[in-house]
């Protein structure tokens, strides 16, 4: 079983992958999309969204980190995909799955779905343009509407030559409303024989073994699940292992917060750091309720002098609760 971590834009960028594959449970990351639509962009643009191509292309820890383009312009998509591995990226993903109303009516994202053809003629466009060592994967959802053209869809991706495919288990109107409809996922498996990564809906290890039960897949992508509970990758490799590992507390996450932020100003404008930590403890909260607590307190914040005193004092004191209930 491989574990990989979703692209999610504004959320999940370099400084976040840094954070997470550090836990131990992840084995392939990807970018936050690069959006491309009417020309090669410039090394600059790569580097900044994957800062890891500096470094073989790869987290601190070893992770393999994808770069994702969205775009609807096959010849586009193919020169930068191109690019993006001469600059290092260990693989290309293609993005078919984003529902965001902006990206769509940018002629980006899951608006692609609508016709079978263009997911297949972009995605080979953008194979033939990368050498043949660089894998080609593609992560769509069931549809845009509906899922009536989904095998379609699967099809078209597999006679494009694509190294893999990762499944949404939602079309564009779903977007993320449960459930997931992972037994989808079953029936594209039946008809192609590239390997097919289930996504959508996986909170905990039991989540997991479902997910895996009910769509057939080996290998599973996590995202907003990885975000709530931040050893979850951890913690389903270990059960898919048979082994028992200690679930992560408050005392635990709470400097994982303050190393992220730290992270932020280490990477981006001061008075713009705050927002991604506020942003992660809005997922937080729905796992541990001291995240709730944390955020009323920073919500309001925004120079990051007053930030990260908060947030120092915080973790000093759930050390020092950690320590009196040992």
């Amino acid at each position: 079983m491989r574990l990989m971590l979703a692209p999610m834009e504004g959320v999940i960028d370099h400084t976040m992958r840094e954070l997470l594959t550090s836990l131990g449970g992840v084995d392939r990351c990807v970018t936050e999309f690069v959006r491309v639509s009417e020309r090669l962009l410039p090394p600059r643009v790569f580097h900044r969204l994957c800062p890891e191509l500096q470094h073989g292309g790869t987290t601190s820890t070893g992770v393999p980190v994808y770069v994702q383009i969205l775009g609807g312009q096959a010849q586009v998509v193919a020169e930068n995909a191109a690019r993006a591995a001469e600059l290092g990226a260990l693989g290309i993903d293609l993005n078919f799955g984003c529902p965001a109303k902006t990206v769509n009516r940018s002629d980006g994202g899951s608006i692609i779905l609508k016709d079978p053809q263009r997911v297949h003629d972009i995605t080979a466009a953008a194979r033939r343009a990368v050498p043949a060592n660089v894998p080609v994967t593609v992560k769509t959802r069931l549809g845009y509407e509906d899922k009536d053209r989904f095998l379609d869809i699967v099809r078209a991706v597999q006679a494009a030559n694509a190294t893999e495919l990762t499944v949404h288990a939602r079309t564009k109107r779903n977007g993320y409303r449960p459930p997931a409809y992972w037994e989808d996922i079953a029936a594209a498996r039946e008809i192609i024989s590239i390997p097919v990564i289930a996504n959508g809906d996986i909170w905990n290890p039991a989540d997991a073994l479902r997910c895996r039960k009910i769509s057939g897949c080996d290998d599973l992508m996590l995202g907003r699940g990885a975000l709530c509970r931040p050893d979850l990758p951890r913690l389903i490799s270990a059960a898919h292992r048979g082994e028992a590992v200690d679930s992560l507390y408050w005392p635990d996450i709470a400097p994982l917060l303050l190393r992220f932020f730290e992270l932020q100003l280490e990477h981006y404008d001061g008075g713009h750091a705050g927002n991604p930590l506020k942003q992660w403890l809005v997922y937080l909260r729905s796992y541990f309720p001291q995240a709730s607590l944390l955020f009323e307190l920073v919500k309001r914040l925004r120079q990051p002098q007053d930030i990260g005193a908060i947030l120092k004092e915080h973790v000093a004191q759930s050390q020092q609760q950690k320590h009196n209930a040992a």
